[in-house]
């Protein structure tokens, strides 16, 4: 009979083990994700930092960088406890997982208080930016930003393409331009110099909304990967807590 409860416990206990060896793979997997998610966003996104005065979105990118590693490194944490069925270290990665998973409560509730405050910060400033620092001396990585932003989001100004009139640059203009180059559907040298719908982007609106929608969305995969990820660790978590019992039970 002791033989049989020994045998059913070390079964349990390999099941056990492959089980959170699984979840492992996929919680690293995740951890990659994130790493590259929050690369991308610095790499590719990195020329709209320019056009925000808090620092909301490059700190996001390296919260995303930094949550991704700690996510890798805990999963390898958790590969050796498991493989080598070291309790100690069980502990150790059930302490990590705990702590991941309040962190991302905390940073999910502080996302969604500064993404309000970072769409009124957008709302009050971007119009002021591109009217004052658009193509001004000592302003070159405003001017590429909203070059980009107006390329690459298909729109014409903050609100639509009547707010460059106000602009310092279309002002002082000697080349007559109405609006810049980037607002024109086909950018070439000096097209900026007619505003009609068929050469620029007039009535496809103005950029606020654009990247309003572009920053929501990415919240909204933000916030998918990270339920996706708590789900594993909960999962995780019951498996450690099963295999540290099992082990501590085999040791009798």
């Amino acid at each position: 009979m002791e033989a049989q409860r020994e045998k059913t416990h070390t079964c349990g206990t390999i099941c056990l083990k492959y089980l959170l060896f699984l979840f492992n793979m996929l919680f690293w997997l995740a951890g990659g994700a994130v790493l590259a998610v929050g690369v991308w966003t610095l790499v590719e996104k990195s020329d709209y930092i320019s056009l925000l005065s808090s620092s909301f979105y490059s700190a996001s990118a390296y919260i995303l960088i930094a949550a991704g590693v700690i996510v890798i490194v805990t999963g390898l944490i958790g590969c050796c406890a498991t493989l080598k069925e070291v309790k100690s270290l069980l502990i150790v990665y059930l302490v990590l997982l705990l702590c991941i998973f309040l962190l991302e409560i905390i940073a999910g509730v502080l996302a969604y208080i500064n993404y309000q405050e970072l769409d009124e910060e957008l709302r009050q400033n971007l119009k002021v930016t591109m009217q004052q620092k658009y193509q001004q001396p000592g302003e070159e990585s405003i001017t590429q930003a909203v070059d980009k932003l107006q390329q690459e989001f298909k729109c014409c100004g903050s609100y639509n393409s009547s707010d460059w009139r106000d602009s310092a640059w279309i002002q002082a203009a000697e080349n007559q331009r109405l609006v810049p180059d980037s607002c024109c559907k086909t950018p070439t040298e000096l097209c900026g110099h007619r505003d009609h719908p068929s050469n620029i982007y007039r009535v496809e609106g103005g950029c606020i909304m654009k990247l309003e929608d572009f920053i929501l969305n990415q919240l909204y995969i933000l916030s998918a990967v990270g339920v996706g990820i708590a789900f594993l660790q909960l999962v995780g978590m019951m498996f450690t807590c099963c295999l540290y019992q099992n082990l501590k039970e085999d040791s009798y």
